[in-house]
C-alpha cells in the first residue's frame, strides 16, 4: 500500500534528535511527516532526566538561537537550575537544568503534534526506497509506504536494540521498548556501513527508601541561568511557560506551578568499600566483562564496573540521586549504571548507607544498539553514499540529549533546504559547539559514543554560552530559523552590545579605560560603571563585560578562525582524484579517499594528514582549475 501524500521531508524517529528534525524541516517550509515507533515516548528522556551541562548547555542555548524547542522545553519543565563552573570564565562554564521527564515528553509532544506543515504516524520504518543512488521514501510495518524527496535517520539506540541485566537478553532501545531489526539490513543493502555501540543506565529507586540524612544536598542557583534567549522574544517574555495562565490547561498549569520558584534539591553519596567488594566479587556476571556486549561503551560516562575495574585504588565513587518528576518518587541513581544481574544491583545499593534500604523500581541495564559510522556523512549530515538521506543523533555515534537535537536541527533544515531546492547550512568550528561536533563526526568519525567537551572546541573563547543568539544571528536570518520580529530584536541587542563596547573602550576608571582596566583586572565586581549600564539588560551587560575582559583573546581567536576558515572555502570537487597528487603519503591518499572531505579545512582535521599533504592538494586543485 502506498501513501496518497508525497512528502517533502520524512523524519524517522521522535527522540531529541527526530522532534528537533522534524520541527525544524517544517520551520523552513517543507510539508514533513515524523514517523515514530511510539507516540507516547516522542521526546522521551530514556537516562539522565536533565539537559545541558559543561559544552551540553551552549549546544541548548544554540539551538534555542537558531529555532529549536529543546531550550523552551528545558525550562518549561525544569525543577532545578544550575550554572556549572560559575566560578571559572564563561567560556567553560555551562547552564544545567534537571527537568521532570514526564512533563518534558508531555509538551514536546504537543509542540510537534500542533506544529505547522508537520504531520505525525506511529509506526516502525523497516527500510528506505531507493531510486537511482537516491532516496525517495521509506517502507513501514504497518504496510505503507511513504514517499517524500528527503528523509531524516534519527533511529536512537533503536536499531537492533539488545539491553542486558546480568545473562538476561531483552530485545529493545529502552526498557519497555521496542527494537527496529529490518532497517540495518535494510541501510547495509544500500551500501551503508553499520557498527555496533553500547550505553547503560542506572537503577530507578522510590525517594521513600532514600535516607536523606547520609546525602549531601545540591540545591539549585537562586538567580538561574536559562536556556532560551527570552529577551528577544516578542514581547512575550516567558511565553512557553506561561501561556497556561490564561488557557485554564490542567498540564499547563502544572508546568506553571513547578517553575522557578519551586526548585527541587539533588543529593549526594558514595559508593564504599563494600560497593567495590560487591562489584568485583560479580564482575564475572557482567554482560560487558564476559564477553556477551560487543558494542564499545561511552569513555566519559563509565558503568560502575568499569570504575572499579579502571581505579582499582579508589575507595569511593561520587553518586548523584536525582528526582525524575514532580509527581514521581522515582529518583535516578546517577553514578551507578550497571549491566550487573538484578540481585547483585540490589546488594550494591544496600552497600551505599544512603541506600541501604532502597527499593528499586526500574533495573539498571545496558543496552547494545547499531549505528552507521559518521564518516559516511557531510558536514550537511547528508550520506555520501545515498543522496537525499540524512542521519542524525545517536546513529551517528555520538551521545547525550543535547548532541542529538543539535544534529537533528542541523538535518531538519538540511533535508527541508535540500527538498525545496535550496541552499543547506553547514556550521564552522568557529560558529557553534555543533558545528565542532558535526566536523569532528565528519572529519574524525569515532568508535566509541562521542561526547561534546569544552576542550574539543579550539575557538571555545568564542563560543560561550551568552553568546549564542548574536553569534548565529547570520544563520537564523538566512535560513528563516526565526521570525522576522525575533531577528529585529536580535539585531538590536547587537547594536547595544558594540554600541556600549566603543562607549566604555573610551571611558576611563582610574586612569584607565574601562575596557583596559577589564582587561588587566578581570573584575567587574569593584567597577563603577555609568548608570544607564548598570541599568541595562542582563545579557548585553554581561556579553559586554566578556568581550572587554577578553578582548585579547578574542582577537587571537578571531584571527586564528579567519586562517581556519581560509582553508574551508577551498572546495574539493566530490570527484576529486587523490591518487593523481603526486608525493600524498599512503596513509593520507587512503584517508582522504575513505572521508571524501568537502573542503581543504575538513582534510586538514583528519588524522595522519599532514600540512604538506594540504599545500599538495592546493596545487593540484589550483592546476586543475586552470586546466578547466
Amino acid at each position: 500500500m502506498k501513501s496518497s501524500t508525497k512528502f517533502d521531508t520524512i523524519v524517522c524517529g521522535g527522540g531529541h534528535a527526530g522532534c528537533e528534525a522534524a520541527l525544524a524541516a517544517a520551520r523552513v517550509g517543507a510539508n514533513t511527516m515524523l514517523i515514530t515507533g511510539n507516540m507516547d515516548t516522542i521526546a522521551k528522556m530514556s537516562c539522565n532526566p536533565a539537559i545541558g551541562g559543561l559544552a551540553k548547555g551552549n549546544i541548548v542555548r544554540e539551538i534555542d538561537a537558531m529555532g529549536g524547542e529543546m531550550a523552551i522545553n528545558a525550562d518549561a519543565t525544569a525543577m532545578q537550575f544550575r550554572l556549572l563552573n560559575r566560578s571559572k570564565g564563561p567560556a567553560v562554564q555551562g547552564p544545567r537544568a534537571q527537568c521532570d521527564k514526564d512533563l518534558y515528553c508531555q509538551r514536546m509532544i504537543r509542540t510537534v503534534t500542533k506544529a505547522e506543515n508537520l504531520s505525525v504516524l506511529q509506526a516502525i520504518v523497516t527500510g528506505i526506497i531507493v531510486k537511482d543512488c537516491a532516496v525517495i521514501g521509506v517502507s513501514t510495518d504497518v504496510g505503507v509506504e511513504i514517499f517524500a524527496t528527503t528523509v531524516v535517520l534519527a533511529n536512537g539506540t533503536f536499531l537492533r536494540g539488545l539491553m542486558h541485566i546480568g545473562k538476561n537478553k531483552i530485545a529493545g532501545g529502552r526498557l519497555g521498548d521496542f527494537a527496529s531489526r529490518d532497517l540495518p539490513a535494510s541501510l547495509t543493502k544500500h551500501g551503508i556501513a553499520m557498527g555496533r555501540m553500547k550505553t547503560g543506565t542506572p537503577p530507578r529507586i522510590l525517594g521513600a527508601s532514600i535516607d536523606f540524612s547520609a546525602c549531601e544536598e545540591q540545591r539549585g542557583d537562586a538567580d538561574p541561568c536559562t536556556f532560551a534567549f527570552y529577551d528577544t522574544r516578542d514581547g512575550e517574555a516567558f511565553e512557553a511557560m506561561f501561556r497556561a495562565k490564561f488557557s485554564g490547561d490542567p498540564k499547563d498549569c502544572a508546568i506553571l506551578d513547578a517553575g522557578f520558584g519551586n526548585q527541587r534539591s539533588c543529593w549526594i553519596t558514595h559508593t564504599t568499600e563494600i560497593t567495590k567488594e560487591v562489584v568485583n566479587s560479580n564482575i564475572h556476571r557482567s554482560p560487558l566483562y564476559s564477553g556477551e556486549i560487543e558494542g564499545i561503551g561511552p569513555r566519559y560516562c563509565p558503568s560502575i564496573e568499569d570504575k572499579c575495574a579502571k581505579f582499582p585504588d579508589r575507595g569511593e565513587h561520587r553518586i548523584f540521586l536525582e528526582p525524575e518528576g514532580y509527581f514521581s518518587d522515582e529518583w535516578y541513581v546517577n553514578g551507578l549504571s550497571s549491566s550487573m544481574p538484578f540481585g547483585v544491583q540490589c546488594d550494591m545499593l544496600r552497600s551505599i548507607p544512603a541506600l541501604r534500604n532502597a527499593k528499586i523500581t526500574r533495573p539498571a541495564y545496558a543496552v547494545e544498539y547499531d549505528f552507521a559510522p559518521p564518516t559516511q556523512i557531510d558536514g550537511t549530515l547528508q550520506s555520501k553514499i545515498v543522496e537525499n538521506l540524512f542521519f542524525a543523533g545517536q546513529i551517528n555515534g555520538t551521545s547525550g540529549y543535547e548532541e542529538a537535537a543539535g544534529q537533528g536541527l542541523v538535518a531538519g533544515v538540511n533535508a527541508g533546504q535540500k527538498s525545496l531546492g535550496h541552499e543547506m547550512m553547514i556550521l564552522g568550528r568557529h560558529d557553534a559547539y555543533i558545528g565542532v561536533l558535526i566536523d569532528d563526526l565528519v572529519t574524525k568519525g569515532t568508535f566509541e559514543p562521542y561526547r561534546m567537551f569544552t576542550s574539543r572546541a579550539e575557538h571555545r573563547l568564542l563560543l560561550n554560552h551568552g553568546s549564542a543568539d548574536v553569534r548565529l544571528l547570520t544563520f537564523a536570518e538566512k535560513f528563516r530559523l526565526i521570525g522576522a520580529p525575533r531577528i529585529e530584536k536580535t539585531r538590536e541587542k547587537l547594536r547595544r552590545i558594540n554600541s556600549w563596547l566603543s562607549r566604555l573602550n573610551c571611558e576611563k576608571f582610574e586612569g584607565k579605560t574601562i575596557g583596559n582596566w577589564l582587561a588587566q583586572s578581570r573584575s567587574a565586581d569593584t567597577m563603577s560603571f555609568p548608570s544607564a549600564f548598570a541599568s541595562e539588560m542582563p545579557d548585553v551587560r554581561e556579553e559586554v563585560i566578556y568581550r572587554m575582559r577578553y578582548a585579547g583573546y578574542l582577537e587571537r581567536e578571531r584571527r586564528a578562525a579567519a586562517r581556519s576558515s581560509e582553508l574551508d572555502c577551498v572546495k574539493i570537487p566530490p570527484t576529486f582524484n587523490y591518487a593523481t597528487v603526486k608525493s600524498l603519503s599512503n596513509e593520507s591518499r587512503q584517508k582522504l579517499q575513505m572521508h571524501r572531505p568537502l573542503t581543504l579545512g575538513q582534510a586538514s582535521r583528519i588524522s595522519g594528514v599532514t600540512p604538506v599533504d594540504i599545500s599538495l592538494i592546493l596545487v593540484s586543485l589550483e592546476k586543475s582549475r586552470r586546466a578547466r
